[in-house]
C-alpha cells in the first residue's frame, strides 16, 4: 500500500423517514480499478437492481461498512443525531481509515477523518451510491424480517414509511415496540392519558 493512496468512503443512510425500525447508514471505499457498472441513486433503482448491486458492491469494494442507531436512540437524540450516529459508526466499521469521506447531504455528522458533504451526492458520487445502495437494502431485508414479528403492520410491503396502509394498522392496533415514539403520527397514541 502506497502512503499516497487516496482512499475516498462515500457515506449515506437510509430510514430517515420512516416511523419504525432503525436508521442504517453504510460507508464505502470503492476499488477505482474495479469500477462498478449501475450503481446510481437507490431510490431510482428498482428492487432487484439494488439487491444485485448490494453483492457485487461488497465483493468489488475495498472496504464496505454498515451503521445503525436503534429506535430508542432516534427517541432519545432525535432522528438527525442518530443518523449522524449510525454514520459513524458505519465509517468506524471499515476496514480500512478513509482518506477523505462524502457525505450524502448539507451536514457534517462528526466524523474522524477529513469529510465533505455533497447535495444530491447519491446521484453524483457513485461511492455514496454504493452506500445508499447497501444501507436501503440492509435496512429492507431487516424490515421484512420484522414483519413476520409483527404481521399486523405489513413492514415488508412499505418498510415502516408512513403510507395510508400503515397508518391505518398503526390506528387500529396502536404503535409496537419498533415504533417511534417521537414521531408524531406514533406519538399520538403516548399522548393519550
Amino acid at each position: 500500500m502506497h502512503n499516497n493512496q487516496e482512499f475516498i468512503a462515500g457515506v449515506d443512510e437510509a430510514g430517515r423517514g420512516p416511523l419504525a425500525g432503525p436508521v442504517i447508514a453504510a460507508a464505502v471505499i470503492l476499488d477505482p480499478k474495479n469500477p462498478i457498472v449501475g450503481l446510481a441513486d437507490s431510490k431510482k433503482l428498482t428492487a432487484k437492481q439494488r439487491e444485485i448491486l448490494f453483492e457485487i458492491i461488497k465483493e468489488k469494494s475495498l472496504a464496505w461498512g454498515i451503521g445503525r442507531a436503534e429506535v430508542e436512540e432516534i427517541d432519545r437524540i432525535n432522528i438527525l443525531q442518530a443518523t449522524f450516529l449510525a454514520m459513524r459508526r458505519a465509517v468506524d466499521a471499515l476496514s480500512i481509515t478513509p482518506t477523505l469521506t462524502l457525505v450524502d447531504g448539507n451536514q457534517l455528522p462528526g466524523l474522524m477523518c477529513p469529510t465533505q458533504t455533497i447535495i444530491k451526492g447519491d446521484q453524483t458520487e457513485p461511492a455514496i451510491s454504493a452506500a445508499s445502495i447497501l444501507a436501503k437494502v440492509t435496512r429492507d431485508i431487516e424490515m421484512v424480517a420484522l414483519a413476520k414479528h409483527y404481521p399486523h403492520y405489513q413492514f415488508e410491503q412499505h418498510k415502516g414509511y408512513g403510507t395510508a396502509a400503515h397508518l391505518a394498522s398503526l390506528k387500529q392496533y396502536g404503535p409496537c415496540v419498533i415504533h417511534r415514539k417521537s414521531f408524531a403520527p406514533v406519538a399520538i397514541f403516548f399522548e393519550r392519558v
